[in-house]
């Protein structure tokens, strides 16, 4: 009897450190993509989230099966094992909006965000028991940050930017500047001008539209050959 309880307790443990390893691996297969997409999110933070909640969800699962034997009436409030689970879940949301990075015309670090809490909802999985699922769910999300990445390229998606030229004298070379743009099918949202005196010195601030995978080598290029140009800067602009 007592060799009984003592095996059934030694698989107990192997079980849950088996769980904990699947949970690290599981969070290494996704950090590692993170990492070498260059994210401050990647291979350490996403083993750890991973083997956290999972540790979570074990406890919360050990807690609930610790008072089970509890009656109603009694005093020892009984435990709803998904509580934990929620808070973990919920509390990600910290780590998420610390990988997000907003500028000024974009948001970066959404994917990043998302990798996090999906990494903890297979962590909490495995916790659970739930080894298949959690395996099929990191197959299917390697799949999309690896192979999406590459889908991306197929469909370049808008961008705004700010080009600002600078000219010594006022030539009006804006009608040049307005050919060069449209040979490429980049779209002049607005036009600021600013002119200093007594020096005639013009600059041009364009809000330009256009496609992402365009040849701005070349595009600066033609830009520059334009007469008294001065300056040229080319920033990324907000979305409207």
């Amino acid at each position: 009897m007592v060799m009984q309880m003592w095996n059934l307790q030694l698989w107990d443990l192997q079980m849950m450190l088996g769980k904990l390893a699947l949970a690290a691996v599981i969070g290494a297969a996704i950090g590692f993509e993170r990492e070498t997409h260059g994210q401050a999110a990647g291979l350490r933070t996403n083993i750890l989230v991973c083997v956290g909640s999972c540790l979570l969800m074990m406890l919360s699962l050990h807690m609930e099966q610790l008072y089970r034997h509890l009656e109603v009436e009694s005093s020892v409030v009984r435990l709803d094992p998904a509580r934990i689970a929620s808070y973990a879940i919920a509390s990600m949301g910290f780590l998420g909006a610390g990988a997000i990075i907003t500028g000024k015309g974009s948001v970066r670090g959404l994917t990043t965000a998302a990798s996090l809490w999906i990494v903890t909802g297979m962590g909490l999985a495995v916790g659970a028991g739930y080894m298949l699922p959690a395996v099929f769910s990191v197959t299917i999300s390697l799949v999309i940050l690896y192979g999406f990445r590459r889908i991306k390229g197929v469909f370049p998606r808008d961008e705004h930017t700010i080009l600002t030229l600078k000219y010594d004298k006022m030539d009006r070379p804006l009608e040049q500047i307005k050919t060069i743009l449209n040979d490429y099918q980049i779209a002049i949202q607005f036009i600021n001008y600013r002119v200093e005196f007594p020096s005639e010195a013009i600059t041009y601030r364009l809000r330009l539209l256009s496609k992402e995978d365009l040849p701005w080598g070349q595009i600066v290029k033609r830009i520059s050959a334009s007469q008294g140009l001065k300056e040229i800067a080319w920033e990324e602009g907000e979305v409207p």
